[in-house]
């Protein structure tokens, strides 16, 4: 009997392949497709695989199951939290402690977790999950993500050791925070949620808190505030900085210029924030009015940690002076590290510009810094990373007034915390109507996604030239 004519008499025999080659088709153009994107357009699968990741978010706070009252969320508010939560920001306008079940905190703990990776890390992931291996574009976005801290074959071992970094620095965080909930009567279990919960948020500078009332309870609990204080500052430095810092420790001559300026401006807007903030809250009575000097001056350290990307508050945002609020804006606009968790312009943007006034101030023909010279490029990305940065700030301000109405110091406030992933709110998120809550939640996620992507993007863009135009400079000034 010939191979046809069996099949002719048992046409069932073969059948059940036929899915299972459909299936394999399919994961085989969609291994193709992702590996393509990652080869010829990192940026866009960044994009991508951030929009995927919310939208998974979505549905799944959507559910009954993630409220407590086992019902189902409306679309603006499980959106507004999964944008939240991924792009690390705290912004809410539900209580994550009463609205959410257990099951629902923990798809924002986890949200949180990858959203704190990064989309240029999440992205290259992806590409390495799905097609085993990174393009040489695809590495050199990834090498980008992290500020060039390796050899470009060795981008795989980077991203592993920046998640590894992030779970030992949360673990960490976490048995440090945990002996503390139980002596404070919480049960045990309880306890260790709490204290992961807090552990992973604050290292994400996400500022989600899984109590009803916040941290304002422990507002003079230093074995509390310490590790969260600690936790937003090394994860507002960045992957690329903590990697040099696990490298060569303290030893200043053997960093590279990107951990030079960042850890040097932290510190520089840590002492000013912390100085700026408890002068102008001194003696304002809703705020630090009534306390002691040592907590006064816990008040303002953990304000002016938290004000540049963490969103843990231990004051009440609408009690605060208004040029305390607008100090608050400038330290949210100005963020973080790059290739951190933390938001913002980032502070080697505000380094690099510094640095280009004096030079201009002083007439040099270069930028120069430590022993240094700063690329023409670098300035140009700095540029145009600020200039976007108040373009988005200031069409959702617009729009947002127009909206709800409100004055404009809150809607500044709200709309500068929403950009710079900060999450410090004068709780008009959860006055907002639906229209205003999807406007904050496509700015959070613009300001999460759109600035390093642009910075990576215009970084790795050169495009040769043949020729070269007669110059003439306009009139500046």
């Amino acid at each position: 009997m010939t191979q046809s004519q069996s099949r002719s008499k048992n046409p069932t025999s073969w059948q059940p392949n036929v899915p299972e080659r459909e299936g394999l088709w399919i994961f085989t153009r969609l291994r193709d497709f992702i590996d393509d994107i990652a080869n010829t357009s990192p940026a866009r699968l960044a994009l991508s695989a951030f929009v995927v990741v919310i939208v998974v978010f979505t549905g799944l706070l959507s559910l009954p199951a993630s409220s407590a009252a086992g019902t189902f969320t409306p679309l603006h508010q499980s959106l507004f939290t999964a944008v939240s939560a991924v792009c690390v920001t705290g912004l809410t306008v539900v209580s994550t402690a009463v609205h959410w079940s257990f099951f629902g905190q923990l798809i924002i703990l986890i949200g949180i977790f990858v959203g704190g990776l990064g989309t240029l890390t999440l992205a290259s992931l992806l590409a390495l999950m799905v097609s085993k291996k990174l393009g040489v574009r695809g590495k050199l976005i990834a090498q980008e993500a992290m500020n060039n801290a390796g050899r470009l074959g060795e981008v795989g071992t980077l991203l592993r050791i920046v998640i590894t970094t992030s779970v030992i620095i949360e673990g960490v965080l976490a048995l440090a925070l945990i002996p503390r909930f139980l002596t404070l009567g919480e049960p045990f279990w309880q306890s260790v949620w709490h204290g992961i919960f807090y552990a992973i948020s604050s290292f994400n500078n996400a500022g989600f808190t899984p109590h009803s009332d916040g941290i304002v309870p422990y507002e003079t609990d230093l074995w509390i505030l310490v590790p969260l204080m600690l936790g937003v500052f090394l994860g507002s430095l960045g992957f690329p900085v903590v990697m040099v810092l696990q490298q060569n420790g303290l030893n200043w001559h053997k960093w590279n210029l990107h951990t030079k300026l960042t850890i040097q401006v932290s510190f520089i807007l840590l002492a000013a924030g912390t100085v700026l903030w408890g002068l102008m809250e001194w003696d304002n009575p809703r705020t630090l009015g009534g306390m002691d000097l040592g907590d006064k001056f816990t008040h303002a350290l953990f304000a002016s940690v938290m004000t540049r990307s963490g969103g843990f508050n231990l004051v009440d945002q609408n009690q605060m002076e208004s040029t305390t609020m607008l100090l608050t804006d400038a330290l949210m606009f100005a963020g973080g590290g790059s290739a951190s968790t933390a938001g913002g312009i980032k502070v080697t943007t505000i380094a690099v510009m510094f640095l280009a006034i004096i030079a201009e101030a002083r007439g040099d023909a270069d930028v120069k810094v430590y022993g240094r010279t700063i690329p023409e490029g670098t300035m140009r990305v700095a540029i145009s990373v600020i200039v976007a940065g108040a373009t988005l700030v200031s069409v959702s301000a617009f729009i947002l007034l127009h909206i709800s109405g409100a004055s404009l110091d809150r809607v500044l406030f709200e709309t500068i915390s929403a950009f710079a992933t900060v999450g410090l709110s004068t709780n008009l998120s959860a006055e907002l109507p639906p229209s205003g809550v999807y406007v904050l939640s496509a700015l959070m996620f613009a300001g999460r996604v759109g600035t390093v992507t642009l910075a990576a993007a215009l970084a790795l863009r050169q495009r040769s030239q043949l020729y070269h135009y007669p110059e003439e400079r306009p009139i500046i000034g």
